[in-house]
């Protein structure tokens, strides 16, 4: 009994011993962040925020590299797969995280077991605009006129699926109202017909739509998020204009493949902790409309929790599919 035990004590040394190397002298090579959209977006700007710093601190660069698809499917399902060494790492998002895996009825990963949480990066919340055409100046005047009407209120989104679209869900859902979803293919498009006033009411990202709102083509009236944003200080949140328990937004954070050692997890959120505590990343992150979440790896993993949950039960119960 005592040879077999030591033999496989020895094992499991022999076992442990490279995996402990390799952490022990994590990076000694370029690391390669996912990030699963194609470049130029809001996911891809989050990214580099935030790898440009960690770089520096690691002395390995941190190469993002955008692999878009299938609403972010495709990308997320690439890095789920990856070898766990912590050297393919993820921008995860609420969109691939929290809406695509109820969504899409195969989306090829399974968010809380495929995946390691290394840490937040931070929510931009979305700001609710109108057309300057519409009579209402307020939240209350909005849900008012949207009472009145004989048939649903419309609202535009960027996309079946996205935040901006499950965000004017919520908001129906929260006042009692039927609303009608008017997908667009992006932000572009429809921006341009809530300026002409072809639709009323959309949610859209606050440096979006600040130009717009600031030269008078559209009228912000609330801020989708728990608390106001420092673009829009005297922008009300919904909660404040009498949506009460309203936040919405969208969450960034990066994750790496199931099964990557604990001590590199940790040391890439301490690296990126670093990068959100500097002025600079933080400037970056304001112009985006988002605050830096810096925390633990156990603080992000409960919030992809809680976020999955909830989003997955409004899937559900507006029956959203996705293909």
């Amino acid at each position: 009994m005592r040879i077999s035990l030591g033999i496989i004590a020895v094992l499991s040394l022999t076992a442990v011993a490279p995996q402990s190397v390799r952490a022990a002298d994590y990076p000694d090579h370029p690391i390669t962040l996912v990030v699963p959209f194609p470049p130029g977006g809001s996911t891809t700007v989050m990214a580099r925020n935030v790898a440009d710093k960690m770089s520096v601190a690691l002395g390995q660069p941190i190469v993002v590299e955008n692999r878009g698809g299938a609403g972010g499917t495709i990308g997320t399902r690439y890095a789920a797969k990856a070898a766990p060494d912590g050297y393919t790492i993820l921008l995860s998002y609420t969109g691939t995280f929290s809406i695509a895996p109820a969504a899409y009825a195969n989306p090829g990963y399974d968010p809380r077991k495929d995946f390691a949480p290394i840490g937040m990066i931070g929510a931009a919340p979305n700001l609710l605009v109108v057309t300057t055409s519409l009579p209402v100046t307020s939240v209350a005047e909005l849900i008012a006129y949207a009472k009145a009407q004989p048939s649903p209120m419309q609202y535009g989104s960027p996309g079946v699926g996205t935040v901006n679209h499950l965000a004017g869900e919520v908001l129906a859902a929260s006042i009692g109202v039927p609303m009608q979803h008017i997908p667009y293919k992006g932000n572009g498009p429809a921006l341009g017909d809530l300026i002409g006033g072809h639709i009323p009411m959309m949610f859209v990202p606050i440096p979006v739509s600040l130009g717009n709102v600031n030269a008078g083509k559209l009228r912000a009236l609330a801020i989708s998020s728990a608390q106001r944003s420092k673009l829009v200080p005297d922008v009300p949140t919904l909660a404040e204009a009498g949506v009460p328990g309203f936040d919405v937004a969208l969450r960034y954070g990066l994750a790496a493949p199931a099964g990557t050692p604990k001590p590199i997890i940790d040391r890439l959120n301490k690296e990126l902790n670093a990068a959100l505590a500097s002025e600079d990343v933080q400037k970056r992150l304001a112009n985006e409309g988002a605050d830096a979440l810096p925390g633990t790896v156990e603080a992000y993993a409960a919030d992809l929790d809680r976020e999955e949950t909830k989003w997955s039960a409004l899937v559900r119960k507006i029956g959203l599919k996705l293909e």
